[in-house]
């Protein structure tokens, strides 16, 4: 019988979860979900001193925002739980004390100064078979004397005794077969007396051998620890429960060498957070995709193609699209490059199949925030404007830049365009337009257009100053969609209300 598929995304709440720990979970759920598996949500807290407040939270909204949806976790519960590694102390005692019994491990006294001296002493410093009988530990000290250490409270940590001269496999779905030596392996620490917890690679193993992991799919600074957690599958008996490992390549900066960090998001100016996040100790704030206007969609589909292809040119799918078609023969073993311009395409493209309703609803807030009466407004006014502008914008936030003019009065008038499309005629020229334009009662008439180019013809003047001009006095700016759309949705009064104002208030001398 087949293994069921179960994967984990086991993040350790040590701050916000970043963008790329966004893409190892979402490409877990897409493996779970193609093959009718579970996604498990674990929280790493072993590591006391790193632990912040809130990053838990964090790590649970930003998960929900995204649509990935969790099967077992800290939330959800689950019959393998506990699913947060602090309350699973007891779990681990038991299986130290196994590798203990077992020969497989061993502990040791060393102190930090202790350790500090022997790397000053020692070139290439490893605590492996090599120096382990030169430490302070119980394979080097008599019995008699590590058990009066341990009942005077002396702290200890256990570490994983690795013997030399192995080749270790590790079977990789995306990388193949990779073979490590276990001499260049060190005895990793796994338990630490000082505060009762695992280590992360003690506490990793067992509970995804407990939990039934049938796949680790994490990134590829994880792999120098797979011979490491391939060798305590062996020491424990496990082998054949063993996972199938996929370290996935790594999210590039946009631009030069190396892996992609907030520094970057700060310097070029995108987010590299899925929400916002304020540091409990600092106060700073690092901004956040939500907050920044992204659509959760956009950021699922610009994420899944940062490292993994569909085999063709397809690029916009949504979540179902992307859990038929993914899988790990199209995913690069190279470093993908954080394409930050291409994340907003991604959101221009979700945002403009939004209908004008949705886009509506979702620039009201804006509107309001700029001190816009919306409750004044027909609501059918609005999603008219968004129809209008919605193909030029990124995010929401862009509609007020690109669309403010519907909803108030020119206060100004762009001096460059003025020099450049103003003359002493032009008010003359205009206030023919406005008797052209009063002949009309309603300004959705398609004869409108037509009849204002043809004056324009028929007089000789020059047709970019003149339609220019006309906008500047209904905008304020060179600038928007097509003039007649905008003075179909603006009126007749309105239009010629301003043409006039402009008129007045247009000078040359500015």
């Amino acid at each position: 019988m087949e293994k069921k598929v179960r994967v984990r995304f086991a993040p350790s709440p040590t701050g916000p979860l970043h963008i790329g720990g966004v893409r190892t979970a979402l490409y877990n759920y897409l493996f779970a979900k193609q093959n009718d598996g579970n996604m498990i949500l674990r929280i790493e807290d072993t590591d006391s001193q790193r632990f912040v407040s809130g990053a838990e939270d964090y790590i649970n909204e930003s998960l929900k925002w995204l649509g990935i949806k969790i099967d077992e976790g800290v939330r959800e519960g689950g019959n393998y739980g506990p699913y947060k590694q602090s309350e699973r102390k007891d779990i681990y005692r038991q299986h130290v004390k196994q590798l203990l019994d077992n020969g497989k491990a061993y502990i040791a006294f060393d102190t930090p100064e202790e350790l500090e001296n022997a790397r000053n002493q020692i070139k290439n410093f490893q605590y492996d078979s090599s120096t382990r009988m030169s430490m302070r530990n119980s394979l080097s000290l008599p019995a008699d004397e590590v058990k009066k250490l341990i009942d005077n409270g002396v702290k200890y940590v256990v570490r994983f005794k690795i013997e030399p001269g192995r080749e270790v496999e590790v079977n990789d779905l995306l990388r193949g077969k990779v073979v490590i030596k276990s001499d260049i392996l060190d005895d990793k620490v796994l338990y630490k007396s000082s505060d009762d917890l695992p280590t992360y690679h003690l506490a990793n193993i067992v509970d995804d051998h407990l939990m039934e992991i049938s796949h680790v799919i994490r990134g590829e600074e994880w792999l120098p620890s797979a011979p490491l957690h391939v060798l305590l599958y062996e020491a424990f008996g496990w082998q054949d429960t063993m996972p199938q490992f996929v370290h996935l390549p790594l999210l590039l900066k946009p631009d030069g060498k190396g892996k992609l960090s907030k520094r970057d998001g700060d310097r070029l100016g995108f987010p590299v957070f899925p929400l916002e996040w304020t540091d409990p100790k600092s106060g700073e704030i690092s901004s956040g995709y939500r907050e920044s206007g992204y659509l959760p969609d956009a950021v699922i589909n610009f994420l899944a193609l940062l490292g993994w292809n569909p085999g063709d040119d397809t690029e916009l799918m949504n979540i179902d699209q992307l859990i038929e078609r993914f899988s790990f023969d199209r995913c690069s073993k190279a470093g993908a490059k954080f394409d930050f311009e291409k994340g907003k395409w991604f959101n221009h493209k979700y945002l403009t199949e939004k209908s004008d309703v949705e886009i509506a609803d979702l620039f009201i807030p804006v509107l309001k925030n700029k001190g816009i009466d919306v409750e004044k407004l027909d609501k059918y006014y609005i999603e008219k404007v968004v129809g209008l502008v919605k193909g030029r914008i990124n995010f929401v936030k862009d509609l007020w830049d690109n669309s403010y003019f519907f909803f108030e009065f020119p206060d100004s008038y762009d001096e460059k365009a003025v020099k450049k499309r103003w003359s002493a005629e032009m008010p003359g020229i205009l206030n023919e337009l406005i008797e052209i334009l009063e002949k009309f009662d309603d300004f959705n008439d398609p004869n409108i257009e037509p009849t204002v180019l043809g004056w324009i013809e028929q007089k000789g003047y020059h047709l970019g100053n003149v339609m220019n001009a006309f906008r500047l006095t209904v905008v304020g700016e060179c600038k928007g969609p097509h003039m007649f759309d905008i003075t179909a949705l603006l009126g007749k009064e309105e239009t010629i209300k301003r043409i006039r104002k402009g008129i007045e208030n247009i000078s040359l001398d500015a």
